[in-house]
């Protein structure tokens, strides 16, 4: 979907209050602000950041997001620039990964011209979701699921290294707030990959992440009542900013599917 079309949705679903938080990618928030502004939806700038979070001498992969920035800092993009550089790179290996398992199916291989194919239908950064589209396409897999559970797991490449602190450190540099994303998602990037039991995952987030964040995500597409309840209640015991929203990523449109408390707006007055 294009900026035009997520706003023109936003606008038909009654959506008052939006962010855009695109993976590390932050060019288009200029435009989306000037969409927003002409169908009167109050926008403010997002980014949601892939963070290499160290926990017990081991890497977990965590998603936070970054809210209400200046779009335009140069630090923010400089960094930004330099993953972007990162993707197209893993993107690569990716490609070489899955050419090793056609092998061994005895199935053509995927020259430089599927890997051009695949960065032409990218509208901002390359992702495994655009190789899984490309797989669709070829008729390889059905979906996308089919697409991660056969070949995109075992074919990763790790994501740019890039630790809490910093990018704590940029987002706040460029005037924004730090939150963390679903930190309870059983399908996504969450601290379900340390523990399931919430008053362990806060425990986590007490001892190493609090001086580097500003929020928790609260309400998510994937929570469940007791989810959204007990972080809740984590944010006000720490006065932490509470935020919340569907995580569309497209495709299904859930955009407006959750009840977002009007008070998470008035957190950015």
């Amino acid at each position: 979907m294009t900026l035009e079309q997520v706003l023109a949705e936003a606008k038909r679903r009654n959506i008052d209050f939006i962010s855009i938080t695109d993976h590390d990618n932050i060019t288009q928030q200029g435009r989306a602000e000037e969409l927003a502004a002409a169908s009167k939806i109050r926008y403010i700038t997002g980014v949601e950041l892939n963070v290499t979070f160290s926990y017990n001498n081991k890497s977990i992969p965590l998603d936070f997001l970054g809210y209400s920035y200046d779009h335009r800092n140069r630090s923010l993009n400089g960094k930004l620039r330099i993953i972007k550089e990162h993707r197209e790179k893993r993107a690569r290996q990716i490609i070489d990964n899955l050419n090793g398992e056609f092998k061994k199916e005895n199935r053509p291989l995927f020259t430089e011209a599927d890997l051009q194919k695949i960065q032409e239908s990218v509208d901002g950064i390359l992702g495994r979701p655009h190789i899984a589209d490309y797989l669709i396409k070829k008729e390889i897999v059905a979906d996308r699921r089919e697409a991660f559970d056969r070949y995109l797991v075992k074919c990763d490449v790790p994501k740019y290294p890039l630790s809490l602190e910093e990018a704590s450190a940029l987002i706040r540099g460029a005037g924004g707030k730090v939150i963390l994303a679903h930190p309870n998602d059983p399908n996504g990037t969450s601290l379900i990959s340390i523990t399931k039991n919430l008053n362990e995952q806060t425990n986590i987030i007490g001892e190493q992440m609090l001086k580097h964040i500003d929020g928790i995500e609260c309400w998510h597409s994937r929570n469940n009542k007791v989810t959204t309840t007990y972080y809740i209640e984590f944010c006000r015991k720490n006065n932490l900013i509470m935020t919340g929203g569907s995580d569309c990523h497209q495709k299904p449109i859930i955009m407006g599917t959750v009840d977002v408390p009007e008070q998470v707006a008035n957190q950015f007055e």
